[in-house]
């Protein structure tokens, strides 16, 4: 029995590093998170130039040393940023996608397109951290768009001219066409505060999200266009 007993605390002991090692793995994931959520808002709102290591730490409480231990310098910072960003619209794309299965190339550019609105309206800080970089000329923008937006739009292109060869969409050239998406897709998350000023309606508002899509997609796609 003794000897039973003396095997288990072996084991207890043998567990514990790999344990602590995915608490410690998790927190720091947590902290990762915390870090590129703070710095989302900071460079949307501020732009590069002026964003700090300094202030993207005092907005959620954090010594700004231990953001440099994660992320170098601002630059990197901004860079994992873009990525994770671009990643979550990815993800969010993809799985609108898969429950889709074989259909229209129409189909998917609906799905493809509600996707990338419902992320701006969840994150209101993707469009204007874009256009932050837009303002100006920027190596960082081009980096955005060899990194994040050609391959985006290289797979669009191909679903519109199929979608025009289903005769589902106007004739017109389809880096245009995408843009005018672009553009009905960041409207909300856009022009949120004045929309907050001028109106008794919140921007955020499920429900009127859910009614603004619906009419880009009946003006857009056409009135059979599915919820």
């Amino acid at each position: 029995m003794a000897s039973g007993t003396r095997l288990d605390a072996s084991n207890v002991r043998a567990r514990r590093p790999a344990e602590l090692k995915r608490i410690e793995q998790q927190r720091a994931q947590e902290t990762r998170s915390a870090i590129l959520h703070a710095a989302l808002t900071e460079f949307s709102s501020k732009g590069f130039e002026v964003a700090s290591i300094r202030s993207i730490a005092d907005r959620i409480g954090m010594q700004h040393p231990l953001i440099t231990y994660h992320f170098r310098s601002k630059e990197i910072l901004w860079q994992a940023v873009a990525e994770y960003v671009f990643e979550r619209v990815r993800q969010e794309r993809d799985a609108s996608l898969f429950s889709l299965g074989p259909a229209r190339a129409v189909d998917r550019l609906k799905l493809a397109y509600r996707a990338l609105f419902r992320f701006t309206v969840a994150f209101p800080e993707f469009h204007r951290f874009i256009l932050q970089e837009s303002l100006g000329s920027s190596s960082r923008l081009q980096w955005l768009a060899d990194a994040f937006l050609k391959p985006l739009i290289g797979w669009l292109v191909p679903q519109i001219r199929a979608a025009q060869q289903e005769q589902a969409l106007p004739n017109v050239e389809p880096i245009v066409f995408h843009y005018m998406l672009i553009s009905l897709t960041s409207t909300l998350s856009g022009f949120g505060p004045e929309f907050s000023a001028t109106s008794d309606l919140s921007p955020s508002d499920p429900a009127l999200a859910e009614d603004y899509w619906r009419t880009v997609e009946q003006l857009v796609f056409g009135a059979l266009a599915s919820r």
